[in-house]
């Protein structure tokens, strides 16, 4: 029996670049490890992919990602066992977080060193990329540049473990139909500056990058989910360095300088009824590997 953590990440620069004629989009963006993750135990067992989901509704058949990068490397490998992996779940669902994809790299990492695979993360990466486009990212996390579809990955250097809040709205948002109201109006908006934001990481003491924090994907999601804007204000008017939107949404997150003053923006956000305890946190930048 072996244990695997799944880390949630946020995007500090989110931005859709264009359409591939596959229908799949073309990205730019900043992403980074946070200190939340999910936690899959994973199990020998004669033959076949059991899930146990820890009683949340996700799917426990091959609909499931982790299914899906557990029969992967099982098929890559040619093993001959199966494998029962029970799933406790942490980062919120439909968050924009990736918590998904980070489940998936996850069960490619437990399967690999369960059975002995010696597939290497690059390897793992190739596996994944045909998982989901934040599959690959999520085998190594940290802070990476991700280009393409989002499997072109460049490190960077590691960020301080800064304090960040998170609040998800409980209204959940559609990652398809963001992207299709997008591109309705992808001629008419800003796109934010990635390499103003790669620039001052690299020569900015501090928190200077976070002047550059952007989100493409704003201009259609906080529309469509109000309490977007509504938690933001409260997360600045707490004294938050920067917040963003991460990934299509909903969640919102910021930085803040101070942990109290953190937590006491989370209680705020919690207060109007904008998160539920679950959903909504005090967390830090990770380092994984």
């Amino acid at each position: 029996m072996i244990t695997e953590k799944a880390y949630a990440k946020i995007n500090l620069s989110l931005d859709v670049t264009g359409k591939r004629p596959d229908g799949y989009h073309e990205v730019r963006m900043i992403m980074q490890t946070v200190d939340i993750y999910d936690t899959l135990v994973f199990e020998k067992q004669p033959e076949g992919i059991s899930l146990d989901v820890g009683g949340s509704n996700l799917p426990i058949d091959a609909d499931n990602l982790i299914y899906k990068a557990a029969k992967a490397v099982i098929d890559k490998c040619g093993i001959s066992g199966g494998v029962k992996i029970s799933l406790e779940k942490h980062i919120p669902i439909a968050a924009g977080m990736a918590g998904g994809s980070s489940d998936a790299a996850a069960a490619l990492r437990g399967v690999n060193r369960l059975y002995d695979c010696g597939l290497t993360f690059d390897e793992l990466r190739e596996l994944g990329v045909k998982i989901g486009a934040d599959v690959p990212y999520c085998v190594e996390g940290g802070t990476v540049l991700a280009e393409g579809i989002g499997e072109k990955l460049t490190p960077l250097s590691q960020l301080p473990e800064y304090t960040v809040a998170v609040a998800k709205p409980e209204a959940g948002v559609s990652t398809g139909n963001i992207y299709k109201a997008l591109d309705e109006i992808f001629d008419t908006i800003t796109h934010p500056d990635v390499d103003a934001m790669l620039s001052a990481m690299k020569t900015c003491p501090g928190t200077g990058f976070l002047k550059y924090l952007g989100n493409v994907l704003e201009y259609v999601t906080e529309p469509a989910c109000p309490e977007i804007g509504r938690i933001k204000k409260i997360f600045d008017d707490g004294g938050s360095a920067g917040t963003l939107m991460t990934g299509s949404g909903p969640t919102v997150f910021a930085f803040f300088e101070d942990p109290d003053r953190a937590s006491e923006a989370v209680k705020a956000v919690r207060s109007a009824g904008l998160s539920s305890v679950s959903e909504s946190f005090v967390t830090t930048l990770k380092k994984l590997y």
